[in-house]
């Protein structure tokens, strides 16, 4: 039977616009100080999303067993339906009378650059949301309300779930002494290479420093692969290279699946990381947060041909 997965996060609609064009020919470094800008975006589409809905979705294409956690509006009917048909365990997922659904509103331009800008909804409310731990393997504290974040976090400390730290888009909120307090409750960091470099700055302290007060750090780079920091040494995974970047929305969070679904399942981190880069990489090949629809012999096969490993059969 798949491990249980608690994954701590928001729960989301995404809305995603594409400009057919590029922001650096619009976002003049002369004049950021009165920036005016409005960019043409003739398509749009809603999605499903939130980092929480967005790993638990990944899990499940793995065959894991992934129990998200999270706060959304009466207008999320739909997404929990949704959810519950793949099934997925939205037990854990509390519904807020009086408020929306958190929504992310996304904009891409022809470089795969975003802009985007979010409306919390009821995820304000999530520090108020407990869970269920028994049974429970792995975590993972994604971004969600500064005080929901903390109050998961302390949760599964205090009940002995290894979990990891995804800073991800609340990093405007966690200042150095946050990510410090942070750090010493998880057993594992995540980050893109930009949110490392500010993770870095905040706190004073290197990657590799870092990873000698965790079991690990996990810094992705996009095309470049991932790179691994344990006990002060770094590792670079190589990445699975791609035929079609289509969307990148959402392929940090396939990325934290991967990783998660390989913890869980006893994997060495290494291993680990290479079915993260596995999943990003299909992510990317497909529109939205959650359209990519493998199956888990597809993912297996892909394992296989990049890194030769074998993802074992589901029980």
């Amino acid at each position: 039977m798949a491990k249980k997965i608690v994954v701590c996060g928001s729960v989301a609609f995404d809305t995603i616009t594409v400009f057919e064009g590029h922001f650096k020919d619009h976002i003049l470094p002369d004049s950021i100080q009165s920036l005016s800008v409005s960019f043409f975006v003739p398509s749009m589409r809603k999605e499903y999303g939130g980092c929480a809905g967005n790993i638990a979705y990944n899990l499940r294409l793995l065959g894991g067993h992934p129990v998200p956690v999270g706060t959304v509006g009466v207008d999320a009917s739909d997404y929990l339906e949704y959810m519950g048909s793949l099934g997925i365990d939205v037990s854990q997922v509390r519904v807020i009378s009086d408020m929306f659904t958190p929504q992310c509103f996304i904009t891409t331009d022809l470089d795969n650059n975003q802009i985007a800008s979010f409306h919390p909804g009821a995820m304000v409310r999530s520090a108020e949301n407990d869970f269920d731990s028994n049974g429970a393997v792995w975590g993972i504290v994604s971004p969600d309300s500064k005080e929901g974040m903390f109050a998961h976090a302390r949760r599964m400390k205090d009940a002995g779930i290894p979990f990891v730290f995804d800073l991800g888009q609340a990093m405007p909120l966690f200042s150095g002494d946050d990510l410090h307090e942070m750090i010493d409750m998880a057993t594992l960091l995540t980050a893109n290479d930009y949110e490392a470099s500010v993770i870095a700055q905040r706190t004073g302290v290197s990657m590799e420093a870092l990873s000698e007060r965790l079991k690990a750090v996990v810094v992705t780079r996009g095309a470049e692969g991932a790179t691994v920091f344990q006990d002060g040494n770094s590792t670079h995974i190589d990445p699975v290279k791609v035929n079609d970047v289509v969307d990148p929305t959402g392929c940090g969070d396939a990325h934290r699946a991967g990783l998660l679904y390989g913890l869980s399942e006893g994997w060495a981190l290494h291993d680990a990381c290479c079915l993260a880069n596995v999943m990003g990489a299909i992510k990317i090949g497909s529109r939205g947060p959650q359209n990519h629809q493998p199956g888990r012999d597809d993912i297996a096969a892909m394992l296989q041909q990049h890194y030769g490993l074998a993802l074992p059969a589901a029980v």
